[in-house]
């Protein structure tokens, strides 16, 4: 079974699937953990990979060099992959889409913006006029064997939010993303449009939608979550208070907790080891 065809079913299955943002390998590992879903977000692998915003910077190669490393890590794991808008040309989306369906992707999301690209919670997005990212997205869809791919439309004004969204809900794109969505309403307007094709909501701490659990999501029709930035920002916050605290205690570490180092060079050591372990035991066996 391919892992397309996997995140197909577990989208398939009851409730709303949850991804999970990450931004690089230490990330990553953490997030595992967790949840058997990741989104490779293009918000934060600029951010953590050039130290910048999520406004167009990103190179291809970079992205697909870094899905790369997860899959080998993380063999079992379900990989959306943020490729923004196809890196502009046709021809490049589709080369992209090729080789990260080889690597080894679960799926991809592919937006309607025009450059100067956004965030999709940030002002001043703008979209393509809507045949020409139909013709973007038919050809990366002819492009693609079983490897899931989202439309998103980034579009702001009213109308033409549930006239896109009906639109590629009736392409074979497999999910619908509209993002930037503002209210609970709105996500059932979509909802209503979209038909039966499955839906995904982008939740993003400080962004423009409303912050709903999963069983409200569920209730709402909505089949996919990506949690974009949890990881990077809680990493944010979470430096800045160590480093702060450390430059008050004029560079002396923290005492250890209950006996032990907190996170300290063990913990992080058998986390990274089992990444090792994992890759070991795909090697040994049957390929996905």
């Amino acid at each position: 079974m391919t892992y397309g065809t996997k995140l197909r079913e577990r989208i398939a299955a009851p409730g709303t699937t949850p991804l999970i943002g990450v931004y690089d390998m230490y990330s990553a590992s953490i997030a595992a953990q967790h949840y058997d879903g990741m989104f490779v977000s293009g918000f934060g692998f600029a951010a953590s990979y050039y130290g910048l915003p999520d406004i167009g910077f990103i190179a291809w190669p970079d992205m697909m060099a870094f899905v790369q490393r997860l899959r080998g890590a993380f063999p079992g794991h379900h990989l959306l992959v943020d490729i923004d808008d196809g890196y502009v040309d046709p021809e490049v989306a589709c080369h992209v889409v090729d080789g990260l369906e080889r690597i080894g992707a679960s799926g991809v999301v592919l937006e309607d913006q025009k450059r100067p690209r956004r965030c999709g919670h940030a002002d001043g997005k703008q979209v393509l006029p809507l045949d020409e990212y139909l013709t973007k997205l038919e050809m990366v869809l002819a492009t693609r064997r079983d490897l899931l791919v989202v439309a998103r439309t980034d579009a702001t004004d009213e109308r033409d939010i549930l006239h896109r969204a009906e639109t590629l809900a009736a392409t074979d794109a497999d999910v619908v993303l509209v993002d930037g969505v503002r209210s609970v309403d709105w996500i059932r307007r979509i909802r209503a449009v979209a038909g039966d094709k499955p839906l995904l909501f982008n939740q993003i701490a400080g962004g423009k939608s409303p912050r709903l659990s999963l069983a409200e999501l569920a209730d709402l029709g909505v089949d996919v979550a990506i949690y974009s930035t949890p990881c990077l920002f809680a990493a944010h916050e979470a430096m800045h208070v160590a480093l702060s605290e450390l430059r008050r205690t004029d560079g002396r570490l923290p005492e250890p907790r209950n006996g032990t180092d907190g996170v300290g060079v063990q913990t992080s050591t058998r986390l990274l080891e089992r990444n090792i372990a994992r890759s070991r035991m795909t090697h040994g066996g049957s390929r996905t």
